[in-house]
């Protein structure tokens, strides 16, 4: 039998990140072939992904990260079995690994990173699923604002447009498109403005409200459905949310208050809200 030095042990270890146990396994099949033991520990990892494949990822975390020009950032979301994983350094280096490479593509992570997630399912043990990745690029001047809540359980991009490129370093802007960020998070809109509410989802929303009200006259009915479909629009609609920091405020009001303040004309282009579990 061929004897595997331990120190043979750990440089495949440190090349493959496999448990040293399954290292030494693979060195002796391969009868101490450092190539061969490494192809080994590939094909078994590949075996191991599919046998684990169909297993729930209720768990996992959220992450997001920003190129050093600000430019662009990216919102990802990785599942897994259990929350003792979820909260494994490992797989959280993982993870913000992938978030960095999500920063360089609008395509399905998963589908081009099967391969890595493949490597690290066999090391951890666990099915591992890229669940979804957004990407935002800066669209002409402006800046994108990133906020991870909960360790990883709720994630917000938010990108505020304006027009003179010096606004993005004033301190005003800089806590206002924080807060955004914040109230994303707790708020949880659906859509960014009233116009941006599918048309189906507009009339299902009309035709409840004016079955809650039949037997009035139909001007009444009209006017009431109005009055809730404002409401509802407040409740789903960023723009058109009270602020979360102070309710009595609009983001709307404040957005117009903001953009006095720091003499520009700023506005909100899009957001990104990604919930563990959704």
């Amino acid at each position: 039998m061929t004897e595997i030095s331990a120190d043979v042990v750990k440089k495949l270890r440190d090349a493959t990140n496999v448990s040293m146990m399954e290292c030494k396994r693979a060195l002796m099949e391969a009868g101490g072939d450092m190539e061969k033991a490494t192809r080994i520990l590939r094909e078994r990892g590949i075996a191991i992904a599919s046998k684990k494949a169909s297993r729930a990822t209720n768990q996992g975390i959220i992450a997001s990260a920003t190129t050093a020009d600000g430019k662009t950032a990216s919102l990802i979301q990785v599942n897994c079995e259990t929350d003792f994983v979820a909260r494994n350094d490992n797989f959280k280096s993982f993870v913000n690994q992938l978030a960095v490479k999500a920063c360089s593509t609008d395509e399905n992570l998963g589908d081009k990173m099967k391969s890595e997630v493949t490597a690290k399912v066999a090391e951890i043990g666990e099915n591992i699923v890229i669940t979804r990745n957004t990407r935002f690029v800066i669209q002409g001047t402006g800046a994108i604002a990133s906020y991870i809540h909960m360790g990883g359980k709720v994630g917000v991009l938010v990108e505020v447009a304006c027009e003179k490129p010096e606004t993005t370093g004033n301190p005003e802007f800089k806590e206002m498109i924080k807060d955004f960020t914040l109230h994303v998070a707790a708020s949880r809109p659906k859509y960014l403005t009233s116009a941006d509410v599918p048309a189906d989802v507009v009339k299902s929303e009309r035709e409840i409200y004016a079955k809650q009200v039949t037997g009035k006259p139909a001007n009444i009915i009209d006017k009431i459905v109005d009055g809730k479909m404002k409401k509802f629009y407040g409740e789903t609609c960023f723009v058109d949310q009270p602020f979360v920091k102070a309710p009595k405020e609009t983001i709307t009001s404040l957005l117009a208050a903001k953009s006095k303040l720091v003499g520009d004309a700023m506005k909100i282009r899009r957001f990104a809200r990604y919930q563990l579990g959704e």
